[in-house]
Order: structure tokens, then sequence, then C-alpha cells
């Protein structure tokens, strides 16, 4: 199992549920403020007067060979996106109860 944190503008919520619909990622949990900037490029989300876009995150446990589609599906929203600055990080996850 894998542990999948995406990180993106509130504003691509939709497609972002859609896409955990069509490949069948059920469970996760939603922050649905999160501020944040890009390493290079993109404009800060942080909710204020000067930059009042915001993000949301999602983290989702899911079964390792759906990363690599999920993944290939984040990117195409980001380019198709890409000043939104949508990010996704992949974690093990070595034990669940």
């Amino acid at each position: 199992m894998k542990a999948l944190f995406i990180s993106y503008n509130q504003a691509l919520t939709d497609r972002i549920n859609k896409l955990l619909d069509d490949h069948g990622v059920r469970g996760f949990t939603r922050w649905a403020l999160t501020e944040g900037r890009g390493t290079n490029t993109g404009e800060p989300h942080y909710g204020t007067h000067a930059w009042p876009s915001m993000n949301s995150s999602i983290l989702a446990i899911v079964e390792d060979e759906k990363i690599p589609v999920l993944l290939e599906a984040l990117k195409e929203i980001d380019l198709l996106t890409e000043q939104q600055g949508s990010r996704a990080f992949v974690w093990d996850i070595t034990a669940m109860m």
C-alpha cells in the first residue's frame, strides 16, 4: 500500500474528485484549506488579500499498482492548469490498522 498526498488549487476540487472516483479511490482525508507556494514557479496560495487563492490537500491510501496511473492522470491535470501548481507525493505504508 502507498500513501498518496495531493495538494491542488481549490478550483480543481471537482476534477480531483472525479479522478479519484474514476480510479476507484474511495477512502481519503481532505484538508479543505491548505496554504502553499511552488518551489520554482506559480503564485502563492495564502488566502490573503494579496494572494487570495487557497489550496486543498488529500491523503489517500491506495494499492501500489494504482499509483503510476493516478500520477499520470494527476500530471495531465497539472499540464492543463500549470499556474495552479498541483503536486502529488507518494510514501510507503508499512503498517495499518
